[in-house]
């Protein structure tokens, strides 16, 4: 077994999200959303966030500026402002975007350099020699200036590949104008980690703190990063959820939970990487990129067991097919409910959803109906609230709040301000017959109107509920509008949050049962939590 290198008395953990992971096709920050990303990165504890380009762009030129406004106090990072080295045939003293990095107030900026001889002289439009001038000149006048300073190799390991010499020569330069960390940069994303060992030990001869910078082209930004820190680098660069141009940079969630968790290396407080699928979480909402539920660590679906053999053997020891305690990162162990499922899986869901299901007759009979119910087109794995409710019936634990007596809906083409569907829905609860219309863009949103109205009437609580989200998809069985429909409803009353499944020959029909079953379970909880309040006041 490969020997754990001990950790170093120095490694920087650097983030780069507001300026490499904003480069992500479709992908839009505004100075707000820099500011709350920051804010959960030094709530995470990384050592640096690297803000932006100030004076290269408006935008991150303004967020400097509120960040020196005091609008961004820190506690764990340090601020970077990022550039690069002076213009061609000029000198950094007099080159207005060198002088924007000293603007920006930061204590320490990372400029990039060329250090691959085709980039020079096909990008750049200049001889080996005057790029070599322009990173001294540009490092020399940053440390002048009373700033700590990284140079960004950019594409170093193909520099290296093509001409050796002169990419060392780069590193070599840098550390000598007073660079204080030379990261090298996989940036085109095509290295593989059986190659970083001889190519960062060439570059540690120079006898400088060095870093790494990988992009995911390969799929290996990850696996390449902790090769390039086996061979001596002290300082890592990544993007949030692995955000970045093409296919994005090394996820430096990922890549700090494997040297924390695996490594032993203690980078952020155990109660800092705890929060980290919260933290992560929290940045895709603001970046409005869904995030990847197979994102290791973080994902809903990290440490999700469908497998009826792993959920039996979870059953004796959740850590025989789990390579952590999900709560290090702030997870958690989800069984999914399919036609995979075991009676293990079934009582164990059940147990997580507060149901005793030990009597092995019960959890076989409900396994089947879940099995036949899959097989009918319905998907329980991503509807726990549906599953719910099934458990509720085959328990006789359900109460059932309102009936349908009927409901229809009508949609055309007129456009109109309140929509182009109209829907009726009569329900009775609570004894009383609510027959009410409902109009709305589509015909789910008419009936969601419409029944929400009528519940309404009996339990005001509805009014709080909503529907946040609906997903459609054509099975298999059948053909074009032929096809079995099943439809995903979530939905929240500002407290939680919950998702039903509804299956049917045609999008109303499925639709309908998804939203039936919705507020089913919205009302079921509304009571349950009414009944422990008073029971707690009592």
């Amino acid at each position: 077994m490969t020997q754990i290198p001990a950790a170093p008395d120095s490694f920087h953990v650097y983030d780069t999200t507001l300026r490499d992971g904003a480069q992500q096709e479709g992908l839009q920050l505004s100075v707000s959303d820099k500011l709350k990303i920051a804010r959960y990165l030094d709530e995470l504890g990384v050592g640096f966030i690297e803000g932006g380009w100030p004076g290269a762009n408006p935008n991150d030129t303004a967020f400097f500026a509120a960040a020196a406004a005091g609008q961004l106090p820190l506690k764990n990072a340090k601020l970077v402002a990022f550039g690069a080295t002076r213009k061609v045939g000029s000198r950094a003293a007099d080159d207005p975007q060198v002088q924007a990095l000293i603007d920006a107030g930061t204590e320490i900026v990372c400029i990039v350099a060329k250090s691959h001889d085709e980039h020079v002289y096909r990008a750049l439009h200049t001889t080996l020699e005057e790029n070599l001038a322009m990173v001294a000149d540009t490092v020399s006048h940053l440390v002048g200036s009373g700033r700590r300073v990284f140079v960004d190799c950019e594409h170093f390991f193909d520099g290296y590949r093509a001409n050796p010499e002169y990419a060392l020569e780069v590193v070599r330069t840098a550390a000598e104008a007073g660079a204080e960390v030379v990261v090298l940069c996989d940036t085109n994303g095509g290295m593989l980690p059986s190659w970083m060992a001889d190519i960062v030990s060439a570059a540690a001869q120079v006898g400088v703190d060095l870093g790494i910078h990988c992009h995911n082209d390969t799929g290996c930004a990850v696996a390449n990063t902790l090769a390039a820190v086996e061979a001596g680098v002290t300082h890592v660069q990544g993007t949030m959820n692995g955000h970045g141009e093409r296919t994005g940079n090394a996820n430096l969630i990922t890549v700090v939970a494997n040297l924390q968790l695996k490594y032993g290396w203690p980078l952020l407080p155990p109660s800092a990487l705890a929060e980290a699928t919260r933290i992560s979480h929290a940045i895709a909402g603001v970046t409005n990129v869904p995030m990847n539920n197979r994102q290791p660590y973080v994902g809903a679906s990290a440490f999700a067991h469908k497998a009826g053999l792993h959920a039996s053997a979870i059953k004796v020891d959740a850590n025989l097919y789990q390579h952590i305690d999900p709560t290090l990162v702030g997870n958690d162990m989800r069984m999914l409910v399919s036609d995979m499922a075991g009676r293990a899986n079934i009582q164990l869901k059940g147990s997580e959803l507060g149901y005793d299901l030990s009597d092995r007759e019960l959890a076989a009979r409900i396994t089947d109906k879940v099995k036949q119910r899959e097989m009918d087109g319905y998907s329980y794995e991503s509807a726990d609230a549906s599953f719910e409710l099934l458990l509720r019936e085959e328990l006789g634990r359900m109460e059932e709040f309102f009936e349908v007596l009927s409901w229809r809906v009508i949609t055309g083409h007129e456009v109109r301000p309140e929509g182009d569907s109209e829907a009726v829905v009569k329900v009775r609860a609570k004894g009383v017959s609510y027959n009410l219309a409902g109009d709305g863009h589509g015909p789910l949103n008419a009936l969601d109107v419409a029944l929400r109205a009528a519940l309404t009437q009996a339990y005001p609580k509805v009014d709080y509920f909503e529907l946040t989200d609906f997903k459609v998809r054509i099975l298999e069985q059948g053909h074009g509008t032929d096809a079995i429909v099943r439809t995903l409803i979530d939905m929240t009353d500002g407290e939680r949050t919950w998702t039903t499944v509804g299956v049917g020959t045609n999008v109303i029909e499925a639709s309908w049962e998804a939203l039936y079953d919705g507020y089913r379970w919205g009302l079921t909880h509304s009571a349950v939590a009414d009944v422990a309040a008073t029971e707690a006041l009592a």
